[in-house]
């Protein structure tokens, strides 16, 4: 009998004794009474798959492109801080992981290591760079500039996160960065990392941020730029009148605003007012190739998953990221064949039920 996991749901308990309360509390949880950290998840079984048959599924493929780039799925990998301190391989380890499998690394602000380190571990691989704008914008500017020089294909501001959500698993451990784990972005911007806690990260953030200055970025980059953390289609609409690329239905996974819907529930009216005129993305809650399935019908090109990714760095580092990306794909290959569906393209609104 195997010990080890067998789906990305089997990751999280392997890893809750490897990490101290604090660290796996604060992956973990969400805002308040964390009703939409639940909600992201419990919210794909309220969709079902519905087949079509005497389909020529002979030929299945996963590949799909976003933004122009050709990935092996249409699975990208969120955003996630702080990802050295839930495994040493951290980001460098986690962009490995992703170039093997084929498709694209979103690295995080709260990193713990530079755009350039991160680039330096995969090179050639695609990646996206997140943004939080920062008080100090020329540190926001510098980073920037790193990832452009570096070669990252698209920014990915997120928007949803003025200041960091009521995460009470935080209160109760009292967590701070350890001293060991430093994120320059955020040391560049205070001074020090250890010792930070969430509230102590947004404390940076920029709060004047409007649609102004987004179309401000978007003008000073030579890059597509996604806005990250977007719930209804007004903004949505907003966010393409001021040059955004695309756009990501998100929620934060549940750690902002508790309370909004599940982040597949925004999707569609997200989708139906913006998609053909930029692409659409989702995250939270995803666990399954069956959940990409329903994303895709419902008018997403890719999604972002972040927790599952995290737990399996935990687990067993680049090797475990790389394993839950497979395990992702060979779940979606196989459900698009049984959904008669051979490729991504051809998922449609009637596929979902």
């Amino acid at each position: 009998m195997s010990t080890g996991p067998v789906c990305l749901r089997d990751l999280a308990p392997l890893v809750e004794a490897r990490l101290e309360a604090g660290p796996l509390g604060y992956f973990a949880g969400g805002a308040a009474d964390e009703r939409t950290l639940v909600d992201n998840e419990a919210a794909f079984a309220r969709y079902r798959l519905m087949p079509r048959v005497l389909v020529d599924v002979s030929n299945v493929t996963t590949r799909t492109t976003v933004l122009g780039t050709e990935i092996a799925l249409p699975v990208i990998v969120a955003p996630v801080a702080l990802q050295r301190m839930a495994h040493p391989d951290g980001e460098p380890g986690m962009a490995r992981a992703a170039a093997a499998a084929g498709t694209i690394m979103t690295v995080s602000t709260l990193a713990t290591a530079t755009p350039t380190e991160v680039s330096e571990a995969a090179p050639g691989a695609p990646r996206w760079f997140q943004v939080y704008v920062l008080k100090d914008r020329g540190v926001t500017h510098a980073l920037v500039d790193e990832a452009v020089a570096a070669g990252y294909k698209a920014l990915v501001v997120t928007v949803d996160a003025p200041r960091a959500g009521r995460r009470e698993r935080d209160f109760r451990t009292g967590f701070q960065v350890p001293p060991h784990i430093d994120m320059p972005a955020v040391s560049a911007a205070a001074g020090h990392t250890a010792g930070i806690t969430p509230a102590g990260f947004f404390g940076l953030v920029d709060t004047t941020l409007t649609w102004k200055d987004l179309e401000q970025l978007v003008n000073d980059v030579d890059l597509p730029v996604l806005v990250k953390g977007v719930h209804s289609p007004h903004d949505a609409r907003l966010a393409i009148q001021h040059g955004a690329a695309g756009v990501v239905v998100s929620n934060h996974g549940g750690r902002q605003l508790d309370g909004v819907p599940a982040g597949i529930d925004m999707l569609e009216p997200v989708a139906q007012e913006v998609a053909g005129d930029v692409e659409v993305f989702v995250d939270g809650g995803v666990r399954r190739g069956g959940d990409v399935i329903k994303a895709l019908a419902l008018g997403a090109r890719a999604v972002l998953v972040g927790r599952p990714m995290l737990w399996a760095l935990a687990h067993d580092g680049e090797q475990g990221a790389r394993w839950a990306l497979e395990t992702l794909r060979a779940e979606l290959e196989l459900d698009l064949m049984l959904l008669g569906a051979p490729s991504p393209d051809a998922v449609t609104r009637s596929h979902v039920v």
